[in-house]
């Protein structure tokens, strides 16, 4: 069984001793142990890049705190300033259809219209 090493595909980077594969699995893999390292190194780049996704979660979970609460607070004061929307009373205690009618003149007891 041929060893990584020993493969014309395998780099390693001299700086940091980190592995490189240079196989394609679709053309060049020499034995099928090849296709299983090969696996397990794009899953190790994906480890890597979540571990680093997680990371930059962390550093902007304090800042995002504080931006739902202020977001909240926002919201709690344009709720608190709307406020006399809904609290409103009607002093003369009629509802919304009855100020109409009364701005248009019209009457709920006469509403028989002359037939002519």
């Amino acid at each position: 069984m041929l060893q990584c090493q020993d493969c014309e595909l395998f780099r390693r980077d001299e700086k940091n001793g980190r592995i490189t594969l240079l196989c394609n699995p679709f053309s060049n893999i020499k034995e099928p142990a090849c296709l299983e390292k090969w696996q397990l190194m794009r899953l190790d780049g994906l480890l890597q890049a979540y571990q680093v996704t997680l990371g930059w979660y962390q550093k902007l979970a304090p800042m995002q705190e504080k931006m739902f609460e202020m977001m909240k607070r926002e919201m709690d004061d344009v709720d608190e300033a709307d406020s006399w929307k809904s609290n409103y009373d009607d002093p003369d205690g009629l509802d919304d259809q009855d100020d109409q009618d009364d701005r248009l003149g019209q009457d709920d007891d006469n509403d028989e219209t002359l037939n002519l």
